[in-house]
């Protein structure tokens, strides 16, 4: 496996290090980071999701990226792409996607690393297109999805959720490799 490293002026989206556990798990179950997904994580849901996203890098080629401020390598959070593991009208593709810890929200982190990533699988990946996702109460991150370029394509319920869950809208939002 190529050990895949993106630098853009403030950040560096590496792969992942032992180290990386303990703040990932700290952002994974603190209930302002995670507002808009279905559970805060354990500690063990929290690392197997470190592996999982590790076999993807295996399998895929790429996944989501650990981030670190340059300035004084701190993990701050995740940001890549990733394959969806659902079945929906618009997969199979490829989804961008970021989670960043809360005291780096609002510097502009999440946009630097997503357009980095977007270069990344559009320059290095050839890929077409990619989308995002998320419910339609979290102006944060679609704020990041339309600084970035993406478009408002519609809305769908997300499949592993119950369909009377309160996060199972979601909004989807693409980006076309010719943008």
């Amino acid at each position: 496996m190529n050990m895949i490293e993106i630098v853009t002026p403030r950040l560096k989206l590496r792969q992942w290090k032992e180290e990386d556990k303990e703040p990932f798990f700290k952002l994974n179950s603190d209930p302002r980071v995670m507002k808009f997904m279905p559970k805060l994580l354990s500690k063990e849901e929290s690392d197997s999701f470190i592996k999982r996203i590790k076999g993807r890098f295996k399998e895929d080629g790429y996944s989501f990226f650990a981030v670190e401020l340059i300035e004084n390598q701190t993990f701050i959070g995740l940001t890549g792409l990733s394959i969806p593991s659902f079945q929906s009208f618009f997969t199979p593709c490829v989804e961008i996607g970021w989670r960043l810890a809360y005291d780096y929200w609002g510097k502009g982190y999440a946009t630097e690393g997503a357009k980095a990533s977007l270069n990344y699988g559009f320059n290095e990946l050839n890929l077409s297109e990619i989308v995002s996702f998320t419910v339609p109460k979290n102006l944060r991150s679609r704020k990041v999805m339309e600084r970035i370029g993406m478009r408002f394509i519609g809305q769908f319920r997300h499949p592993l959720l119950p369909k009377e869950h309160y996060l199972s809208k979601h909004v989807l939002y693409k980006i076309n490799a010719s943008i």
